[in-house]
């Protein structure tokens, strides 16, 4: 059976080791890296843009050998033109990979249903798997061991929140996370993260999820699509913006991550993004290395 990576817990706990110690050892020694994508295309479809999403996926792939082809909305108009299950067959016929960023993830779900390559999710409207890989690599990194460390997620429980909580559960850390009423992580996502052995604390406090943490996280507040909630977004999240006295009710050395783009003055003060306690710019070149240790990993699994 065909192995695909639309969630974190599609994985288990020693793949996702697996995959954090090849990205710092690729990363460390770059003339390590392999090359089994030679001669290979995958396929990169975007029904929405994004900076970090795109480069590292391309230059991944590059990286192994490969071919990568950017697809845009506007080339292929999935269930426009053509519906998702003939567009996933016929990139299945030229590549080794589909990689696809979608509105819904039951556009990834059809693709799967239909194809014998492995489906990667580069982000749906309820996972951001790949962006959860290079954010436990970042905190390895900055830390060394982390199991037993705590990580609050300050803002709207949704896909990026809902991947680093798998990702938690996997390396033993513990998951916290503050939102406004009617943002909360959703039941369902929280339940299976304590059925894979995981922790989740739900506050409306963002300084009792903050405290003792290790790493304070957030994301945009209104993000691509939710333009027409900007007004109530903002008004909801006042008091979630991660400032220099939120960051203080973390442990003194706690580090800043956001998944970007970021929003200076709404979910993060310009001094604490762009401050010694950031770990942003890391976090989005390990983007790449996630990316990179993943495709590897899924062809050695789908061999």
């Amino acid at each position: 059976m065909t192995r695909h990576l639309l969630e974190i817990d599609d994985l288990d706990p020693t793949r996702v080791e697996r995959l954090i110690g090849r990205a710092l050892a690729w990363k460390a020694d770059p003339a390590s890296v392999p090359r089994p994508l030679a001669g290979q295309g995958v396929a990169l479809v975007f029904e929405k843009p994004s900076t970090r999403t795109r480069s590292s996926s391309e230059m991944a792939v590059v990286t192994l050998g490969g071919h990568p082809i950017y697809i845009r909305p506007d080339e292929i108009g999935l269930d426009v033109r053509e519906s998702v299950e003939d567009v996933a067959r016929t990139l299945a016929g030229y590549c080794s990979v589909i990689a696809a960023r979608t509105f819904a993830h039951g556009t990834l779900e059809r693709m799967v249903s239909v194809v014998d390559v492995p489906v990667v999710n580069l982000l749906s409207d309820l996972a951001h798997p790949c962006q959860a890989l290079a954010d436990l690599i970042t905190l390895r990194a900055h830390f060394g061991a982390i199991e037993g460390r705590r990580l609050a997620y300050l803002g709207d429980g949704t896909n990026v929140a809902a991947s680093l909580a798998f990702a938690c559960a996997f390396t033993g850390m513990e998951f916290a996370i503050a939102s406004p009423a009617g943002y909360e992580l959703p039941d369902d996502i929280a339940d299976r993260v304590r059925d894979l052995g995981g922790t989740v604390e739900q506050f409306s406090d963002p300084f009792d999820a903050a405290r003792d943490a290790d790493a304070l996280y957030t994301d945009v507040w209104t993000s691509m699509g939710q333009e027409a909630e900007q007004a109530q977004r903002r008004a909801a999240f006042v008091g979630y913006t991660i400032d220099h006295a939120l960051l203080g009710a973390a442990l003194p050395d706690a580090v800043f991550l956001h998944c970007l783009p970021a929003h200076r003055g709404e979910e993060v003060a310009a001094d604490v993004i762009d401050g010694s306690r950031s770990l942003v710019w890391p976090q989005a070149a390990n983007r790449m290395d996630a990316m990179r240790a993943l495709l590897v990993d899924l062809l050695e699994e789908n061999a």
